[in-house]
């Protein structure tokens, strides 16, 4: 009986023989790997970008949305209805109807085209109240947001976001100036700072203004989109969550909750969601990039059967020196084995150095914050998925290395 450690040795004598044809061979392996590894480190890239910037709007805020709750992709225009009105609001607002309520503010949003000059833009419209600053911690840079009174007299005011800042006005100050937005002339009073994505929003690409004005002048409507209410407590979040579903049912004279003409939907449920959503994005699309592992199997094998041809006499010989059946398969299939361990290892550090520099570049380039993070599980389970697919395209070609005839071996030509 062979060591194992000489048929190791014998195995990566083997495979240094044909060094270009075994890395060659192992290519597939190394971008399957990669793959999973680039993907799984961007899936909680984006997972941690969305979850921290969800998680700093404060686990306090509610949001309250039109429609039944969507059960599916096919479900999601159930939203787009009007039975958020002035009239609940006016209720929500009653410390005896919703007693934990600390800020309530009305949505209404959609896009439209804005000029200024000869110069025309089409940002995000979100009509909103003087709270969207303490909400969203959101101040401008440059001048003010609207106040109280100005929501209330339908003023013709907006705050810009900095790119629609940028592709109006330039370089030139915008303070004061007017912008052109569905016939209405409305006055810049503010400019926010740069912010980049924002768990759904891009307010970089989104034009503020009362929501009472957007409402008459702009969408012309008289219901919300969306009604974001904040509870004095983290602690009193179910107990709000539940006045403002009797208060609403009440406004609507719903008596059974299953016909419930809204949804609500917390932080809690907002970081639930998206943390199921990015998960099985990211397997969907780890399960894609594993195909190519399966290629690389199928390279493995092919390689290896054309390996027992050519070293036939090989074969033949250490059968004649004593080597039995066991001593061959093992050598074969750990020369698989190695080859697809060599293609893991060489698969994790290309995908984690690609996901590293692709980090930077989304830092640098795209302006968001996002962190580094290399998925260890992936990697493991990377290195394990190699061996085994080794082990498994390596077994026939090993077996039948294993069961030639030393006689007709040393005979082949």
């Amino acid at each position: 009986m062979v060591s194992l450690n000489y048929n190791f040795k014998t195995a990566l004598s083997g495979l240094g023989t044909h060094k270009t044809r075994s890395a060659l061979t192992i290519l597939g392996i190394v971008i399957g790997i990669a793959a999973i590894i680039l993907v799984v480190s961007l899936g909680r890239g984006a997972q941690n970008l969305i979850l921290g910037e969800i998680q700093s709007i404060g686990t306090k805020t509610i949001a309250i949305i039109p429609g039944r709750q969507p059960q599916g992709p096919t479900d999601i225009l159930s939203t787009f209805t009007d039975s958020l009105k002035e009239k609940d609001l006016e209720e929500l607002k009653k410390k005896s109807n919703v007693p934990h309520l600390a800020k309530i503010m009305p949505i209404v949003f959609g896009s439209e085209s804005a000029a200024y000059g000869s110069e025309t833009y089409r940002p995000t419209i979100f009509g909103v109240t003087e709270l969207f600053t303490k909400i969203y911690d959101l101040n401008p840079e440059f001048g003010r947001s609207f106040t109280e009174d100005e929501t209330k007299s339908y003023a013709d005011v907006v705050v810009l976001g900095s790119k629609v800042k940028d592709e109006l006005f330039g370089r030139n100050d915008a303070i004061n100036e007017k912008i052109r937005v569905k016939g209405r002339n409305l006055r810049v009073i503010g400019v926010l700072p740069p912010k980049g994505q924002f768990a759904f929003f891009n307010f970089d690409e989104a034009a503020m203004m009362p929501y009472t004005t957007a409402q008459q002048f702009i969408f012309g409507i008289k219901y919300f989109h969306r009604i974001v209410v904040e509870a004095n407590s983290e602690e009193n979040v179910p107990q709000t969550v539940e006045d403002i579903k009797i208060t609403l049912r009440n406004s609507h004279n719903i008596t059974d909750p299953s016909k419930d003409d809204f949804f609500i939907e917390t932080q809690t449920d907002a970081l639930e969601t998206v943390e199921t959503v990015t998960n099985v994005l990211t397997l969907f699309l780890a399960s894609v990039a594993a195909i190519s592992l399966l290629v690389g199997g199928v390279g493995i094998m092919n390689i290896m059967l054309v390996s027992v041809t050519e070293r036939t006499r090989e074969i033949g010989l250490r059968k004649a020196l004593g080597a039995t059946n066991k001593d061959i398969l093992i050598q074969f299939l750990l020369e698989a084995v190695i080859l697809t361990g060599i293609g893991g290892i060489i698969g994790i550090i290309v995908g984690g150095a690609l996901a590293f520099l692709t980090s930077i570049a989304l830092t640098q380039f795209a302006g968001l914050a996002w962190l580094f993070s290399f998925p260890i599980s992936a990697a493991i389970v990377g290195l394990v998925v190699a061996a085994v697919i080794g082990l498994v395209f390596g077994l026939y070609p090993a077996r039948k290395a294993s069961l030639k005839s030393p006689i007709e071996a040393l005979r082949y030509e």
